[in-house]
């Protein structure tokens, strides 16, 4: 995903360029002065930015992680290294270094402002240090100058891959939403209008049964507000009706509790009437997204009916946006079938496919409905579980690894073939790179293999680093 060529792109030629020639036009007093500065001064411009940019909310989304802070210390000491030791002939390597930086800030969606803020603190900083060591007024003014443009050229080389990378992940969303996540368009539409009517029925039942209202599950925790808020607005896209229903789902819970308050079945009965009257909306509104709706199949595995990986970032990177806002977790299941090697040399690849269908067909039975079901290539499949903490988590994991292998595949000779799959999971810890989160959940699955498959390993910092979060660690 990260691999740029070694050879500056006719996009960053200028770029390139344009830094050779700020370093070669710059004194070698200046110079010395800018490398002087970067063995001793990169530890404390570290920590200078990120104080600075703790103090802003928005940044302290990013930042605040235990994690992210320690990793992202060290790389902003050897950035800044980089750049004020930078020589003319390490200039086509800095650029590739920008356009990795570009793509991470972009993968985890951090603001352009915050970037450019950031580079502008550290400017400051930078500057007056400059000032404090320099030899001479000429010196300190023709350092400044380097370093000013040297810090402007990496930013925009960070923004050409930010730019890109965001049009990419734009297309992908915006297929998303066409796609819909449905396999049938009047099958979906039907079903939840049945949730819907279910938790009605329940809650008039519970009403007339002179029960505690307030014993009832929340609109927005029922199966269909789930499915809403975690398929249905990432499906339909943001738009009036979309957040119509949001906000009759916020307002029908608030009536809840008048419902509670009220004294005797009359009374309530009464008060509901509001309530009936706002799911009526709800029920008019959602009929208005499904009319627009239409199928598109380019996002599902053809083999399983699953969806494919083409969307697993876009829903990643929603319910870590989700988590931030609500502080709800969820979780990431990957599986991977044990033995299926085994399985393709002794029954051919029409036994695989069979293998895979059947394993797909568990987890679709099994599964809740507002979770996302992947087939992530190979024998692997993913299961983002969605508002669950980590005992919930374990729970649906267990059920699932149960099912598989007590559920042996029917062969076309008749045979009943055993199945088991092995299975990382990974709770959301606040992190927001969500290839973290897969490189730990892939962690966790080797653990599972390693330790004997048909089992579920949970991904904890104790566990052996996987290959994949190595890599990551090293940007």
């Amino acid at each position: 995903m990260y691999s740029h060529e070694n050879s500056t792109s006719e996009t960053t030629r200028p770029l390139a360029e344009a830094w050779v020639a700020v370093l070669e036009g710059t004194p070698p007093a200046a110079r010395e002065t800018l490398a002087a500065l970067a063995d001793q001064g990169p530890a404390e411009m570290a920590s200078y930015f990120y104080g600075a940019m703790l103090d802003d909310p928005r940044a302290n989304r990013f930042l605040s992680h235990d994690q992210v802070r320690g990793r992202l210390k060290p790389a902003m000491e050897r950035w800044v290294h980089q750049l004020l030791r930078a020589t003319p002939d390490q200039v086509e390597h800095l650029i590739i270094v920008q356009r990795v930086i570009g793509d991470v800030h972009a993968q985890v969606g951090i603001p352009v402002d915050l970037v450019t803020r950031g580079a502008r603190i550290l400017k400051q900083r930078l500057s007056e240090r400059i000032i404090e060591v320099a030899h001479a007024p000429e010196v300190a003014y023709a350092a400044m100058a380097c370093l000013s443009s040297s810090i402007d050229i990496a930013l925009e080389g960070m923004t050409l891959a930010y730019t890109s990378s965001r049009e990419r992940s734009a297309r992908t969303d915006a297929a998303y939403r066409l796609f819909s996540l449905m396999q049938n368009v009047s099958t979906e539409r039907e079903r939840q209008r049945a949730l819907l009517l279910d938790w009605e029925n329940s809650l008039l039942y519970t009403v007339a049964a002179q029960a505690p209202p307030n014993t009832s599950m929340p609109l927005s925790q029922s199966d269909f507000g789930l499915w809403f808020t975690h398929k249905g607005i990432p499906s339909f896209g943001e738009s009036s009706e979309t957040r119509g229903i949001s906000q009759l789902i916020a307002q029908i819970d608030d009536e809840l509790g008048t419902v509670a308050e009220a004294s005797t079945p009359a009374e309530r009965f009464a008060v509901l009437q509001p309530v009936r009257s706002q799911l009526a909306q709800v029920r008019n509104l959602l009929g208005m997204l499904f009319e627009r709706v239409g199928e598109l199949d380019a996002g599902r595995d053809a083999l399983t009916s699953l969806l494919n990986r083409r969307f697993l970032p876009t829903v990643l990177r929603r319910e870590i946006e989700l988590a931030a806002r609500t502080g709800e977790s969820f979780a990431v299941l990957l599986l991977d079938l044990d033995h299926f090697k085994s399985i393709n040399d002794h029954h051919g690849h029409e036994g695989g496919d069979r293998a895979l269908q059947h394993v797909a067909a568990i987890l679709t039975q099994y599964s809740r409905g507002s979770d996302y079901l992947f087939r992530y290539g190979g024998e692997e499949f993913v299961v983002v579980l969605v508002s669950v903490n980590e005992s919930q988590a374990l729970m649906i994991a267990s059920e699932l690894c149960s099912r598989i292998a007590q559920s042996p595949i029917a062969m076309p000779d008749g045979e009943a073939l055993p199945i088991t799959a092995s299975i990382g999971l990974a709770l959301h810890d606040g992190h927001p790179d969500y290839e973290r989160l897969m490189a730990r959940a892939d962690g966790a699955m080797y653990q599972a293999k390693k330790q004997g498959r048909n089992r579920i390993i949970l991904a904890t910092p104790e566990l052996p680093i996987a290959p994949g979060l190595r890599e990551l660690e090293r940007r």
